[in-house]
């Protein structure tokens, strides 16, 4: 094993090297603090391994996403969203007998608790659909007790991850529908999980919703897309909370509020919100482009570049495929959308933006697809936590199989005052 050495105050301290499969590198500093005293300060973590991962590898100078070792590219095109689940949460591609157990799993898990609906009655109409997804899910754990950390060797944990990924798209579809003041549609024991939730969605009594299969295979590729990313914001939110031991429920709520940050899930409903802000100022295309490359204006072009992917987002490239496929389906004539693809043919003809590498990434077309598909700009964030859960599921799982688990706990380096006095009240 090779070592990397560090000097300091003249002694010497060898830190061993660790090799990926993909000959990424890292320096094993679990002992820096032990045997020197030292601590490594990165804020933001930006340099700093936090596990090891057999679920995920990105490259994002060559623009390469792969989950357990298969390329983004393979599963958009040709796996199913609960395919893809399956493949990160247990490491493999199911056989027919398995894929076949967790489809009926699903199926039978798709409802939520009677009383749980009550939980509805109590928000308000403005209520974001986030709020409530994080409310929903979290109280899960009221009427499924029990299954927690204690049973996870047991099928306990198999329970638990289909019970949330089936759960979490009938909460979503309620919160939708409890949002614009119609009943909710039941989840339909013949539909397969994204026609299911379509059907929840959009289905009314004064209007069927019939199903079309490029939207559905659309919806496939956007929840197929975000459902890993490695350890992002949210991921390292729901190992660092299950790392004490919490329930899987109590950790994914954790992830869902991470998500909900605009500089993390919600980049894409920035994407939208632009669009809309040019719409109504008028803005040509040129302007925004003058305007983005102006340093000391405060307009941002919202959905290029992005802070892994030094070259094309593979994620971006499946998408555009996918809006290409419906605005000719359904000859699409919306203001926003025109927008955004006459500023993707502008961005990517200009040399300011290639130079920097700055091409439209997931956002830009997720936002623009959700848009098309029907999704409320509202609900963009909690698409992604549709998506994202698979990954979460897996992330958690992988922590709790390693032993022993250690509980999370990051250092700090203090820079507040020295040891002071307290100064009592009538003397200050």
């Amino acid at each position: 094993m090779e070592r990397a050495i560090l000097e300091y105050k003249g002694a010497r301290y060898e830190l061993p090297v660790i090799d990926g499969t993909e000959q990424e590198r890292a320096i094993d500093i679990s002992n820096l603090r032990k045997d020197s005293g030292l601590i490594t300060l990165d804020v933001g973590y930006q340099n700093t391994g936090s596990c090891t991962s057999a679920i995920t590898f990105i490259d994002g100078d060559r623009g390469i996403l792969r989950y357990r070792g298969i390329p983004i590219e393979v599963l958009a095109e040709r796996s199913t969203f609960t395919e893809t689940a399956f493949l990160l949460i247990y490491g493999h591609l199911p056989v027919e007998a398995e894929r076949r157990a967790f489809s009926e799993r699903l199926t039978e898990n798709s409802m939520i608790h009677e009383d749980m609906l009550r939980f509805f009655d109590g928000f308000p109409p403005t209520a974001h659909p986030m709020a409530i997804l994080s409310t929903m899910v979290n109280a899960l754990s009221v009427y499924y007790p029990g299954y927690f950390t204690e049973d996870f060797e047991s099928g306990t944990f198999d329970l638990m991850a289909v019970r949330l990924i089936s759960k979490i798209r009938t909460i979503a579809a309620y919160s939708f529908k409890h949002s614009i003041g119609e009943p909710f549609v039941y989840p339909r024991h013949d539909l397969r999980y994204c026609a299911n939730f379509l059907s929840m969605m959009f289905h009314s009594p004064v209007k069927p919703y019939e199903i079309d299969p490029d939207i559905e295979k659309a919806l496939n590729a956007l929840l197929i897309l975000h459902a890993d990313h490695e350890q992002n914001c949210s991921t390292s939110t729901v190992r660092l909370v299950g790392s004490s031991m919490v329930n899987l429920y109590a950790s994914i709520c954790a992830g869902i509020c991470a998500l909900w940050g605009p500089l993390h899930g919600g980049a894409n409903q920035h994407v939208i919100e632009m669009l809309e802000g040019i719409q109504q100022q008028g803005l040509s295309v040129r302007d925004c482009v003058a305007r983005a490359k102006d340093k000391d204006n405060r307009f941002r072009l919202f959905g290029f570049g992005h802070r892994i992917y030094k070259n094309y987002d593979p994620r971006a490239i499946i998408l555009k495929g996918m809006c290409d496929t419906l605005l000719k389906k359904f000859n699409i004539s919306e203001p926003l959308i025109d927008i955004a693809m006459e500023l993707e043919s502008a961005a990517l003809a200009d040399d300011f933006f290639i130079e920097r590498k700055l091409y439209p990434n997931v956002d830009f077309y997720s936002g623009i697809l959700y848009r098309m598909i029907g999704i409320p700009t509202n609900m963009f964030t909690v698409m992604f936590a549709i998506g994202r859960l698979p990954g979460w599921i897996a992330q958690w799982k992988e922590m709790h199989d390693s032993v022993p688990l250690k509980i999370g706990r990051p250092r700090q380096l203090y820079t507040g005052p020295p040891l002071s006095d307290y100064v009592p009240m009538d003397q200050r």
